[in-house]
């Protein structure tokens, strides 16, 4: 009977004989300088995989593959016999797999099921043999995905909305976008564990979006189709416009009113309480007098059904600023010079008064200080006369003073004069 090698190099080995001949050899496999290695690979799934061996030894006589890390008969994939350049399939061989001349292992189109460790053996021509063991892992190739949500038309601050992202699939990684931009931190969003969902609570009229969600493995990603919410909101309270509330008669008025609501609000007119047609403006030509009064515009929203109202009251007068009574420019003018003049009597006359007080005791010091006796003489005349005679001195000050008021005619305004006596008496 031939030896295994020996029926190798003939290329008529059978399958079974030769994994017996390679386990054997496998236990005198001594230590190598460089290390035989199978380098690992993600891929995705439908796509053709190349297992690649690295440092394969120089005196290598062929290779065998098997399913799984160990050396096991039934889970060979092949065997390649590099003189004969032939390859011959094992009992695990599903008919997409082939060795290349440089021990490579090729898959064509591999599934899901291809994930997994993949084991090789080479055989060297001195019948010594190394192993060395890779990993395939396959990933689906992920689709685009799909946004659902609980709620499409959420109602502002009163419903909680759930985004999910479809499909959902094993070894998938989620990311969220809101406006092109990743999650800010909120007390209002909230995270399933694995990022797949996302809640919002309380929405608001500013949580619209678009939103985004990517799928990601190691081998794809997708990213699926902007997601807008239809937040309801409103009405808020309406505003009229212009601002202007007074108008002359005969001009024409028109109001316009406006309410922040999705969907927009529907508006209608109250006149002094009085109903009017349905509609966002209002518009009255030639007004009179009769159209003052108040005007309300009524904001509804059909689908929150919230009613908002402002009210504005118009004003039609001939005049459209009243004068307010009040003194002329002339008579306040005529008010400030006559009190000037007042306090300018007042100033001189204490001024007289003064200098006359100190001028009359200088004079009196100066007499009493020449003529001695003459004075005594007096005085004592005066002390013994029965009847004591006062001396009054009377000096009279002339003021005019003219009111300002407008000209009524050519001739000269008149004259007040005013004459004002001071006494001063003399002991």
């Amino acid at each position: 009977m031939e030896s295994p090698s020996a029926s190798a190099h003939r290329g008529h080995v059978p399958w079974q004989g030769l994994l017996l001949a390679i386990s054997l050899l496998t236990f005198r496999s001594p230590p190598t300088a460089a290390q035989l290695t199978v380098a690992s690979i993600n891929a995705a799934e439908g796509k053709d995989v190349l297992l690649l061996v690295h440092s394969l030894p120089e005196n290598r006589g062929g290779y065998t593959w098997y399913r799984g890390e160990r050396v096991d008969s039934d889970r060979g994939i092949g065997a390649f016999s590099i003189e004969t350049e032939k390859f011959t399939p094992g009992p695990a061989h599903s008919g997409r797999e082939t060795i290349d001349s440089n021990g490579s292992l090729l898959f064509q189109k591999v599934t899901l099921n291809d994930t997994g460790y993949y084991t090789i053996v080479v055989t060297k021509k001195d019948f010594l043999t190394e192993k060395a063991t890779g990993q395939l892992t396959v990933y689906p190739e992920l689709t685009k995905p799909n946004i659902t949500s609980n709620n499409s038309n959420p109602e502002e601050h009163k419903d909680a909305v759930l985004l999910a992202c479809e499909q959902e699939t094993e070894d998938t990684t989620y990311l969220w976008l809101i406006n092109s931009q990743s999650l800010q931190d909120s007390t209002r969003l909230e995270l399933s564990k694995d990022n797949r969902t996302l809640t919002l609570f309380h929405v608001t009229r500013n949580d619209t979006g678009p939103y985004e969600c990517e799928t990601r493995n190691p081998v794809s990603l997708g990213r699926s189709d902007p997601f807008t919410l239809n937040v309801l909101y409103g009405p808020d309270t309406p505003t009229i416009s212009p601002s202007d509330s007074h108008y002359r008669p005969g001009a024409n008025l028109r109001l316009s009113c406006h309410a922040a609501s999705n969907p927009p609000a529907q508006y209608s007119w109250l006149i002094n309480g009085r109903p009017q047609q349905p509609k966002r403006e209002l518009f009255i030509p030639s007004i009179t007098a009769n159209d003052s009064g108040s005007y309300t515009c009524l904001a509804h929203n059909p689908d929150t059904g919230l009613n908002r109202t402002t009210v504005k009251t118009i004003t039609v007068t001939d005049v459209s600023t009243s004068s307010t009574p009040g003194l002329s420019g002339g008579a306040i003018a005529g008010i400030v010079i006559g009190v000037l003049a007042v306090v300018a009597l007042i100033a001189a006359l204490v001024y007289f008064l003064y200098i006359r007080k100190t001028g009359g005791a200088s004079d009196q010091h100066d007499a009493t200080e020449h003529k001695p006796s003459a004075s005594n003489h007096s005085q004592d005349h005066s002390e013994k006369s029965p009847n004591k005679i006062h001396e009054v001195t009377y000096s009279s000050l002339n003021f005019n003073a003219q009111e300002a008021k407008k000209p009524t005619s050519a001739s000269p305004s008149p004259v007040a004069t005013e004459t004002i006596y001071s006494e001063v008496k003399k002991k």
